[in-house]
């Protein structure tokens, strides 16, 4: 999927490993805490999809899909007004976790385009070929035991880490400033690593405290 070009904040989600409280909590805190316009889960095992399913459930009902909305709302034919304030908000906090995906299965990828230049997000970054690499400017990848942040000449790999790791587990790419800024976020909520990817140069600075 290729984006339009402009300013905004791409959170980034390592593989849960079974992990749903720490991705749930991973999740949320890129959505209301980094405003993350969008979110996208590095693994394709399914797992954001049973998180956000479980929420959408609490929000709405058993079945919180689109093709239940006209079910949904016949209830309001007898609702009071507050009730029908109730309803509408609660449609409109589902709707809002669309911001949540998944990369593709396989070996497909993802493509966004922050501050002019293509951002390639894949599960295993050996899926990754000679026309990927020519093409892309930042590369995310998920397959990996630990953060990290490698520049490798003009280009940049970055992975969040699984889920809950001490160092990370979660990311932000932010082109709002200029350049691509990247942020690695642990479960606390921490950055322990941050690199801004501008132009041809890259600056780059380490946390103090982080794990």
């Amino acid at each position: 999927m290729i984006y339009p070009s402009g300013e905004m904040r791409l959170g980034v989600l390592g593989p849960a490993n079974d992990n749903f409280i720490g991705l749930a909590r991973a999740a949320q805190y890129l959505v209301d805490e980094a405003h993350a316009d969008r979110v996208v889960y590095m693994a394709d095992d399914g797992a954001l999809e049973r998180v956000v399913v479980g929420w959408a459930r609490e929000l709405v009902g058993a079945d919180p899909t689109e093709e239940a909305l006209f079910k949904r709302a016949a209830r309001c034919a007898t609702a009071s007004p507050g009730e029908i304030d109730h309803f509408v908000d609660c449609e409109r906090a589902r709707l809002r976790l669309k911001v949540f995906v998944s990369l593709p299965s396989g070996k497909r990828r993802t493509v966004e385009i922050l501050d002019g230049r293509m951002v390639l997000l894949v599960h295993d970054k050996a899926a990754l070929d000679e026309e990927d690499i020519a093409a892309g400017a930042l590369f995310v990848f998920g397959k990996s035991g630990e953060p990290m942040i490698k520049r490798v000449g003009p280009r940049m790999f970055v992975t969040p880490g699984p889920i809950a790791m001490g160092g990370g587990g979660s990311a932000l790419l932010d082109d709002g400033a200029g350049g691509i800024r990247i942020e690695i976020i642990n479960a606390a909520g921490a950055v322990t690593a941050r690199d801004t990817l501008a132009g041809a140069a890259l600056s780059k600075v380490r946390i103090q405290g982080g794990s």
